[in-house]
């Protein structure tokens, strides 16, 4: 197992801001992604944190992602757009279309705006957050590269596709949905691969298509869908919905992030943004979503299960408790990220060998 360091979550914002200067990034671009990359870790979502730094400069490096992309937003219909992402990296673009969609909900009661010429967009309920600080329902579609098969298939063909929702709460937490379609989401592999770690049966299969527990080989090959043909289903729509719709590439077309330097990625994404007082007033949506949380609180709880939590709620807890005590890095990607500052001139910040609160 990897040792672990603590960090501040400034410092590696800073860290990371810096970085995608280097490559010709705007400070206003850069510190969005650097935010967002923080945000995944500070809420244990470490797959699409700083982790993925070196992979993104390097993509950026090769000219595979526009470090200042042009991105348009055209208005399509009454309360739809459509946002050409112009390759740059896909946190902008996605940024860009969430907004619009709670700009157009605003006025029209619902927005939907479909991305194309995107890339891979980080954390999906980063743009949940996002809809939420502006009082809105989301729902946030996107696809992949291929990761799983299709149902009765043995090679990789629809991406792992994760799906995102937000809806605002009243005065307890809010509902924040954030899954891939795979049993558990790609880049908790390649980080488990990256940490020498093995991984549970029955999550990915080699490239000969036999079952492994070796991480890297399951990088390799195919992802598993969760709930079996459930899981392949609605990676399909996601496809079908994010790419098929959109206009950007599906069917096993998206590039991948890791393998794959040819060309652009040119992912699809699409963003949903709903008011939440379309039926009932603010305050009465409000009141009914305290009474739901309430609800749960008060349900019988399964043996072994200390309290019952909506989707969301253990992600928020670990962010304030990783704001306290630091947000934990493991020296393997410590190491990547101190080789990749030392290239560019960049100083990666010191860490602690404990939990701030413990040392």
């Amino acid at each position: 197992m990897a040792k672990t360091s603590y960090f501040h979550a400034q410092d590696l914002t800073d860290y990371a801001v810096a970085m995608f200067r280097t490559v010709g990034m705007s400070d206003e671009d850069a510190k969005l992604i650097a935010g967002d990359l923080v945000k995944a870790n500070l809420r244990g979502v470490d797959s699409h944190g700083i982790s993925r730094i070196p992979m993104y400069l390097e993509r950026l490096r090769q000219g595979l992602v526009n470090p200042r992309p042009d991105v348009k937003v055209t208005k399509v219909a009454g309360a739809v757009a459509h946002v050409d992402g112009d390759n740059g990296m896909g946190f902008v673009p996605s940024h860009v279309a969430m907004n619009a969609a709670c700009d157009i909900a605003a006025e029209m009661g619902i927005g939907l705006v479909g991305v194309h010429r995107s890339t891979h967009f980080g954390m999906g309920a980063s743009y949940a957050l996002r809809a939420i600080e502006r009082g809105f329902i989301s729902m946030i579609f996107t696809n992949s590269s291929p990761a799983i098969a299709m149902w009765g298939g043995r090679t990789a063909f629809l991406g792992a596709s994760p799906i995102a929702a937000g809806i605002p709460g009243g005065k307890h937490p809010p509902y924040v949905m954030d899954m891939a379609m795979t049993v558990i989401a790609r880049g908790k592999i390649r980080l488990a691969a990256m940490k020498g770690d093995p991984i549970p049966e029955g999550l990915a299969l080699d490239l000969e298509g036999n079952p492994t527990t070796d991480a890297a080989k399951a990088f390799e090959g195919v992802c598993l869908p969760f709930g079996g043909v459930k899981g392949s289903v609605l990676g399909t729509l996601m496809d079908l919905m994010s790419g098929v719709l959109t206009g950007a590439n599906f069917g096993g077309d998206v590039k991948s992030l890791y393998f794959d330097h040819s060309e652009p990625q040119n992912v699809g994404h699409l963003f949903f943004a709903i008011k939440p007082d379309l039926f009932m007033s603010l305050t009465d949506f409000g009141a009914r979503m305290d009474t739901f949380y309430e609800r749960i609180k008060d349900l019988p709880r399964a043996a072994g299960v200390d309290e019952i939590m909506l989707p969301g709620e253990p992600e928020q807890r670990r962010e304030m408790q990783r704001r306290r005590d630091g947000v934990p890095v493991t020296a393997n990607v410590v190491d990547d990220l101190i080789t990749e500052g030392k290239a560019a001139g960049v100083v990666f910040p010191a860490g602690a060998a404990a939990p701030f609160k413990a040392a």
